[in-house]
């Protein structure tokens, strides 16, 4: 019987004590520029993850025979793109 090994626990490798412990001296600061009108005009709030769509796609469940299924899987990967394109340019 081959058991797996447990999953060792991730640590970050940075000194999180050594950050927390440090205190900025006032020199420190010399290095910071003054933040002024023009650098809060240039900021930007980034949200991350994906774009909103300008058509946005709905959940739609659809039950359809087997082996058209299969067939539109057979032409490879993309295939549920492919079909949807196939399916809206039908009118």
């Amino acid at each position: 019987m081959i058991a797996k090994k447990p999953a060792l626990h991730r640590s970050l490798t940075s000194d999180l004590a050594r950050v927390d412990a440090h205190v900025v001296q006032k020199d420190e600061y010399d290095d910071l520029p003054e933040l002024d009108e023009a650098m809060l005009a240039r900021g930007r709030v980034n949200r991350g993850g994906r774009p909103v769509a300008t058509n946005p796609r709905k959940l739609l469940s659809i039950r359809l025979p087997a082996d058209v299924i299969e067939r539109w899987k057979a032409t490879g990967p993309g295939w549920q793109t492919r079909m949807a394109e196939r399916l809206s340019s039908v009118q």
